[in-house]
């Protein structure tokens, strides 16, 4: 019996849109703490949630591929696309609440529960878990099913059920009529340049699968362990180092990494206000509009992103570079006070449906 809650080519591409909204709404939290480290501190930090950050662009990216190649179509203008932070994570437990924050041993907390890995015996079993009160910033992709309490445990588990849609889906429909998107909307790795993995073109299951082992296994790591299946340390694992103080090395094992130190220094970064609002900031204010020319900057870059997936995969080259101007744009506001915030400093707030009305 097929463990998939997924029947049909139309459910299937709700989750896919989902998968693709989870991989972005782990971003913004992301950059908010790498950008709060002070300039020339923190660097084994800092390199770690930047290369976190460029493979879960790859992330998005693949999760496009598939809902392309099933002939579905990714948008990442849509109102619901970004969430509200705080928000609840798709696909996490109700009091999973994930914050815009200052990097710290908090931030890097939350991000463990993102990257969590599947227990060893839910292998291909993804679990579900109950939520418990309805949650304002859930997003729709936090749900099995539409109108469903339940949530799955783990990113990878949300994952291995929509692998299990598709080769159901295939043994009911075959492959040609599964597999029917314009394979011009494909983006190829030649459009995508870091140590993290290749972008994987998706035509057939195998290669579907394919794309969802990398997703899985780069936060993961295989089975739950350390590394992934280029031998790099998984997501989880690389969060992990900072709250335990050491690199893992071959041979280690979870929770005891036995290489060099790694040194954090929590107390080097900008106190930026957790969860900041356009309304915190005074409405003539230059840090009010900075930060909503932040927001209509990032508004423009889901837009390239949203044609690079829409048969212009050349924009996904200029789509990273523009990261360089958003990282400038934040750094901008985050070396700011808020006036009469109690020497809290200012973060973007990537409340992207504000763009319309202040800008």
């Amino acid at each position: 019996m097929s463990l998939t809650r997924i029947t049909s080519v139309e459910e299937l591409q709700r989750h896919l849109h989902a998968a693709m909204q989870l991989e972005h709404a782990t971003i913004p939290p992301y950059l908010t703490a790498l950008y709060s480290i002070h300039p020339g501190t923190n660097g084994e930090a800092y390199r770690i949630i930047r290369a976190v950050v460029v493979e879960e662009m790859l992330h998005l990216t693949l999760a496009a591929n598939i809902l392309n190649a099933v002939g579905g179509k990714p948008d990442l203008t849509t109102p619901d696309f970004v969430p509200e932070y705080p928000a609840y994570l798709p696909d996490g437990e109700t009091d999973f609440q994930v914050d815009l924050q200052r990097f710290s041993k908090a931030a890097i907390e939350t991000f463990l529960k993102i990257e969590r890995p599947a227990p060893a015996e839910a292998a291909g079993k993804p679990r579900v878990v109950k939520r418990r009160k309805p949650a304002k910033g859930a997003l729709r992709a936090s749900r099995v099913a539409d109108n469903s309490e339940e949530h799955f445990y783990s990113i990878g588990e949300f994952y291995a059920d929509i692998g299990n849609g598709l080769t159901a889906l295939q043994e009911k429909l075959g492959a040609k009529a599964l597999f029917a998107g314009d394979r011009a909307k494909q983006v190829g790795p030649e459009y995508y340049y870091s140590g993290g993995g290749e972008i994987i073109p998706v035509t057939d299951l195998a290669s579907a699968h394919a794309a969802i082992r990398l997703i899985s296994e780069q936060g993961e790591g295989i089975g739950g362990g350390i590394f992934d299946y280029e031998n790099e340390i998984s997501h989880y694992y690389r969060f992990e180092q900072l709250t335990l103080g050491r690199f893992y090395q071959k041979g280690d094992t979870p929770g005891q990494p036995t290489g060099g130190v790694v040194d954090v220094d929590w107390n080097a970064v900008y106190p930026v206000k957790t969860n900041p609002r356009l309304a915190d900031y005074n409405k003539d204010s230059e840090l009010r509009a900075t930060a909503a020319d932040f927001n209509a900057y990032y508004k423009r870059f889901l837009e390239m992103l949203t044609r690079c997936y829409d048969g212009q995969p050349q924009l996904l080259i200029e789509a990273v570079g523009e990261m360089f101007r958003i990282k400038e744009m934040a750094c901008q506001l985050m070396r700011n006070p808020i006036a009469g915030a109690g020497g809290e400093h200012a973060a973007p707030t990537f409340e992207i449906a504000s763009v319309a009305v202040e800008v």
